[in-house]
Formats: C-alpha cells, structure tokens, sequence
C-alpha cells in the first residue's frame, strides 16, 4: 500500500458541499457544463437519479442514492480518456462503474492541472492526482460512516459504493452517508490500493460515448446548433507566400441566405501570440450565412485578388535543399561520444543511407470547425480542441478580454492527430462572432483543411554506420534536416550502444506551415533507423533482432554516455516478447517477415509484420505488437490505440503524400490525397502488454512509429529492394 501526501492546496484540490437534495459533491468548480437529471434511454437500464443535482462541474458527483457523476477533465479526442479517466477516479472510490455516469468538462485552469490532449501524457500526467481524488472521496465516505456508527474507521470496509462493519453486519451505500461526508475534513493523507486489488483499472470497459457515437448522438463540434445560429466559411490564398489583396463580395452577398461577406485578421498589431497560434493565412475572407449550403454556393461566387508577399516553394526546391543540409556538417554537433571521424577511418566496412518522407496532411475525419458567440465582455466557445487553454489567452489577446470573462467547452473531436493542437480555427470563429455580432459556426471544407497548412515537416537523414571484422558496429552517425526542425532525436537509441556516436540537426525555414502530427518527429525518424539498421544486420550477416539485442546488451551492461533517455531493459524486452509471440525465425513459406522496435511518448512499442505478395501486389497479412506502457487502465481501448496506430502508421508510410508547386497544395482533397483503404489494413493485429506494474505512460502515439520500418523490412523481404523514400508505393519495385 502506498500512501501519498497531498500535493495541491486545498482550494484548487477539492471543493465540497451538500447537494440539494441531499449528496455529496467533491468538484472543481469548472463553468459552462450542466449535468443531466437522467440518462438517455439509448445508454441502456435507466439509473434512478437522485432528487436533483447541486450544479458544479470537474466533479465527483455522489447522490443519495449511491449514482456517481464524474467529470472528464481532458480532451477527447479519440485516445478514450473520457472512458479511461473516469475509470481511475472510480477504481480508487471504490465503486459499481455501472452506477456511473461520465461527462465531459469544460476548461478551468485554476482547478484542472494540464487540460490539454498532446503528447500521449493525459494518463500519465494524471494518474496519481486522480487516484488521490477518487480516494480523498472514499475517506471521506468513511469518515461519515465511522461516525454514524460510532466504529473505528480502521474496521470499515468498502466494495462496489458499500461501507461494511464486519463485526456489527451494518452495510450502508454511499448514498446514505453522502450529505454528512460533505462537512468532513479533507484528509492531507490517503492510502491508494495495491494494484493487485484493482476491481475497474486493467478491466475490459465500453467508451462511454460507444452507443451515443453508433447512433449518430450530438457529440462532436459539427454537431452544435444554436439559435440565431450563423454559418461561416472563410477564403484563404491559394499558395503560401500569398495574401488578400482585393475582395468584390457583391455578387456573394446578392445570393439567398447570405448575410455577409467580410475580411478578418486573426492577429492584429499588439496580438500576444501563443505557441498553438500556427497560422501561415491570419487574413481572410469570410462569408457568413444562415445554411452551410448557401454560404457554399456564396463562396463560389467570390472574387478575390491575391497579390505575393514571399516565395513560392515547390516540392523539388525543398527536396534539394533538404538534401543540400544533410550533406553538410552542423556548426555544433547535438551530441558526440568517443571519436566517430577515426573510428569511420579504421572500421572493415562502412553502410551509408539516406531516407526521405514529403508533407503530410492530418486529414482528421471531422473538418476543423468551432461555434463561438462573443457579446459585451464576455465570449463563449465551444468546439473540438486539443489545447483549450493556450485558446482562451489567444481569444483573450484578440478581443481585449479578460480570460475569467471566456468559457470554453470541449466537444469530442472526430480526429486531431496534432492537427487541433493549433486552434486558429477557433480564434476565426470568435473574430468573425465579433465582427457580425452574432452566434457562428466556421466550418471548414475539406479544400479549406487540407491546403491551410500545419501539416507534418517533410525530413531528410542520412544514417552511417562503421562495422569491424566481425561484423559489430564501432561507429555510428546520423545527420537529419527537416522543415522548421530536425527530426533526429540525439540521446535515443542506438546512442549509448556504440563507443563513437555523432548526431547533427539541420533545420529549413519555409512559410508553408508545419506542426505536431500523430507521435512528432518520430513518426519519420523510427521507419528511418530501424530500416537502417536492419540493413546493417544484414551486411553483418546477423540475425536483425539478435543484432538489437546485442546493441541493448551493451546499454545494459556499459552504456555510454549519461544522456540516454531510454531504458534499454524494457526496450530490449518488448523486443524478446515479439520475438516469441511472433515464433521468430519459423517462417512459413510465402510469408515474408520485418521486424522493428521503437521507444518515444515513454513507452516501448516492438512490431513483426508478415507481408505476402498477392498478384505481384504486397498484402498485409498479420501484426504482431508487443508494448511496455506500464498499467493499462482498458486494454480493451487500449488494444483500440494500438491497433489505429498501426492501420494509420502502415497507410501513411506506403501511400501519403502532399506535394506543392509553386506554394500551392497539389492535393486537395481524398480524390488526389492517397489513404490507406480497408482491403489494404492488416487482415489480423495480435497485441501483447507487458505486465510490470510501473504507472501508466503513453499509448495513443508510440504504436505508430515503428511499423513503417516493420512493413520497409518486410517489403524488402519480399521484393529485394530496400526502400527509401515514402511513400513506399510509388516504388518501382512495388507496381507490379
């Protein structure tokens, strides 16, 4: 058992009160989210709510009949931490998740540490305060309970919201002590469970929004409507490196349902921009209307005069200059052991590559879209994003208000992939609310999405790798470049493995917009190293998993350097894992097998891919996916994470591109922007968690990185050519 000090004060930990009614509240005090009196049918046995609800948010809500609410207090953006959050708080309060009902909140900063969904970090971040929270209530409930029975709280028990006193055979709900835990002290000091005693965490649970999602409920940000409602579309230049010159509206404004055509600037003069403000078009042109037909059509009928402010890149420009950086030695090199120039100098024999990977759209199923409703010293919004309080200060800056005078509500989002990290589209929404002075909705065509930008860098590296007589590596060095940063990750593996390491970074500036796209930098990177790698096994005549391990054999037993932020042990483990899961080294025949292991967002991902040639085309037939993420709260959602990794790291890596001439996008919708497609996912994933008992760290990010090199090796396998530049199907070698 451990116990836990608490580590907020008491103000921003708990907030609690007596529900009218009767109840108890443990809250946050987060604005803008009302609870329902009762569920919808669609959600299955109705619950018998309590009398009423005392009107609090960010809460663990306690009837008196023993139903519990609990608030959401992250993003939803997919990853399932409406389902896996609650799921803590409930398992340390020790109640019937059946008798819980979950809600989403809205942002309060002051109540709510790191309401932001980035990075894979939700969980992690909030496992231990949320355990705290569900067990300061359950202490609480005890307390109640002791002193109504007039026992020693030590002799109570709890299980599925019952206190018991074994020795008397009193048994009462929650419900019943609810109101008088109300008045009782917070406790400073908690005892969480064992994880050995977990009832709800490590059990299969259903999302939440399952059924609700199955049956078209309102849920997502496209599905808001209000009234005196406005839709709103914007126009933005058609190349980077341009901006709005003239606009005639005329012909737009005559056109039924519209009601008018104006121009913005999301970032006027005094403008404090945060980092989340990623915006490469901040003036637009914006038709504002009553149906999302009409201002379709309207937009149609714009007349706009752009004129050319800085230059206008084409895919073969920053594919030269990317290839120019990475022939070229960084002033100061990102990390350096030993002597790599003399090691290179005396090594047998020496394997140099270099790999490449275009921009990348986020293409998330739901455009971007954000309702805003900015009146007299106060503004509302409401939408889909990742970054909900980076938005408020940028809203705040824009309209000269006050962050305590801004609400904002989060929807779940149909996809973001790092795309709603950045909210201009949010920011749009509350400068066209202000300058209408009514209630919008910004929708976003799927043109509008794809050629705004904030898309994933295209990179380049070149990897070199020194081998002595017996085939052991001696020296290795990596050099990458990519626009606005480099994606080489100095202190990663296979840093610490080798005596003589060198890594560089080169970065392009461009004014087409980049940012975070689903496990940053890594995304490359991972399907660059460990195709590398598994080309120099091969040169060293070795098996490519036993050459890893041997590479993390020595990280274990004298690693080099101090920097390395892995944890080879666990690397190496996932590795051996998938190994026997995968019967490594029994092949059948026809099956053609690629093997590669990755370590990013803290956790450790290794993947085998079976690939079998089917009228001359490479079909997927079989992933096998061992992954050390520490506890895992659902594996059922967890499984969920691992395996749309995967689908989406395998689609990307053989089939998207996005290519521009002279600045403007060549793709602009799916008709041209190539996605993988059903019959091209993997017929079966097998996933395989490591049991460890360490606390949570990332999943919704570190399955996607490594199978690109897995389906690469596989690829070579089957056709015997090494492959080096995605996306891996416009390879000769692959048409067939």
């Amino acid at each position: 058992m451990t116990k836990n000090l608490i580590s907020q004060n008491r103000r921003s930990f708990l907030k609690v009160s007596a529900a009218a009614g009767g109840g108890m509240i443990i809250g946050f005090q987060i604005i803008g989210c009302k609870t329902e009196n009762k569920l919808p049918d669609f959600v299955g046995p109705a619950l018998d709510m309590p009398e009423s609800w005392n009107e609090m948010n960010a809460f663990v809500k306690i009837g008196e009949n023993g139903v519990v609410t609990i608030m959401s207090p992250n993003p939803e953006i997919g990853q399932n931490v409406k389902t896996s959050m609650p799921m803590i708080i409930a398992e340390e309060l020790d109640v019937d998740w059946n008798n819980v009902i979950v809600e989403q909140a809205g942002l309060d900063t002051d109540n709510f540490r790191r309401q932001l969904a980035g990075g894979s970090q939700s969980i992690r971040q909030g496992w231990k305060s949320l355990r705290e929270t569900g067990a300061k209530a359950r202490n609480m409930l005890l307390q109640a309970a002791a002193k109504e029975w007039d026992v020693p709280i030590s002799e109570l028990t709890t299980d599925a919201g019952v206190i018991s006193h074994k020795s008397s055979g009193k048994n009462g709900g929650y419900g019943s002590f609810a109101t008088a835990a109300a008045s009782m002290e917070i406790p400073g000091e908690v005892t969480l469970k064992d994880p050995k005693d977990f009832k709800i965490i490590g059990k299969d649970t259903r999302n939440v929004d399952g059924l609700k999602i199955a049956m078209g409920k309102p849920l997502f940000g496209l599905d808001i409507q209000r009234e005196g409602m406005l839709i709103a579309m914007i126009e933005h230049p058609p190349a980077f490196g341009m901006k709005v010159k003239n606009v005639d509206g005329s012909a737009a404004k005559a056109m039924p349902g519209i009601k008018d055509v104006v121009t913005i600037n999301c970032e006027p003069e005094g403008f404090n921009k945060q980092w989340s403000d990623v915006n490469a078009f901040p003036e637009l042109v914006v038709i504002v209307g009553e149906t999302t037909w009409e201002v379709m059509q309207a937009k149609k009928a714009l007349k706009v005069e752009w004129e050319e402010t800085s230059s206008l890149e084409s895919s073969n420009d920053h594919e030269s200059i990317l290839a120019d950086l990475v022939s070229k030695p960084t002033a100061e090199p990102a990390r350096k052991d030993g002597d790599p120039e003399k090691a290179f100098a005396g090594a047998e024999t020496i394997v140099e590559r270099t790999y490449n990977a275009p921009f990348l759209a986020h293409n998330t199923m739901e455009p971007m879209n954000f309702f805003a409703n900015v009146t007299e010293g106060k503004a509302e919004l409401v939408g889909p994003i990742q970054t909900p309080e980076f938005l408020r200060k940028s809203v705040a800056s824009l309209l000269g208000l006050e962050e305590d005078q801004i609400s904002i509500m989060m929807t779940r989002m149909g996809g973001g992939f790092g795309r709603r990290l950045y909210g201009h589209f949010a920011v749009e929404a509350a400068a066209i609310s202000q300058k209408v002075g009514a209630p919008v909705k910004l929708v976003y065509t799927r043109e509008d999405d794809m050629t705004q930008g904030t898309y994933r860098p295209a990179y380049k590296v070149t990897y070199k790798a020194g081998l002595d007589a017996d085939g052991n590596m001696i020296a290795f060095h990596v050099r990458g470049a990519g626009t606005h940063g480099s994606p080489v990750f100095a202190d990663r593996f296979p840093a610490g493995t080798v005596d003589h390491y060198l890594a560089e970074n080169h970065a392009k500036d461009s004014n087409i917009s980049t940012g975070a796209w689903r496990a940053p930098r890594s995304n490359f990177i991972a399907t660059a190293e460990q195709s590398f790698l598994d080309e120099v096994a091969e040169v060293a005549g070795k098996d490519p998993i036993e050459f890893r391990l041997a590479l993390f054999d020595r990280a274990i037993k004298n690693p080099v350097g101090e920097r390395n932020d892995y944890d080879p042990k666990r690397y190496a483990g996932v590795l051996k894992l998938v190994k026997e899961k995968s019967g490594w080294g029994q092949e059948q025949s026809g099956i053609h097998r690629g093997v590669s292991a990755y370590y990013c967002h803290n956790s450790y991902v290794a993947q085998v891919l079976d690939v079998e040639m089917e009228d001359g085309l490479p079909k997927v037939k079989k992933v096998y996916c061992a992954v050390d993420c520490g506890i895992v709260v659902n594996p059922e959602g967890a499984k969920n994470q691992v395996e749309g990794g995967i689908v989406d790291g395998i689609g990307h890596a053989m089939y998207s591109a996005l290519t521009f001439s002279n600045g403007t996008p060549d793709q602009n919708n799916f008709d041209r922007y190539r996605l993988i497609r059903h019959s091209e996912a993997p017929d079966e994933i097998e996933v395989f968690f490591v049991d460890n008992g360490i606390d949570p760290t990332g999943l919704g990010e570190p399955s996607l990185p490594p199978i690109g090199a897995a389906l690469a090796n596989a690829l070579y396998k089957a056709t015997g050519t090494r492959l080096y530049s995605q996306p891996f199907s416009t390879e000769e070698a692959l048409l067939g």
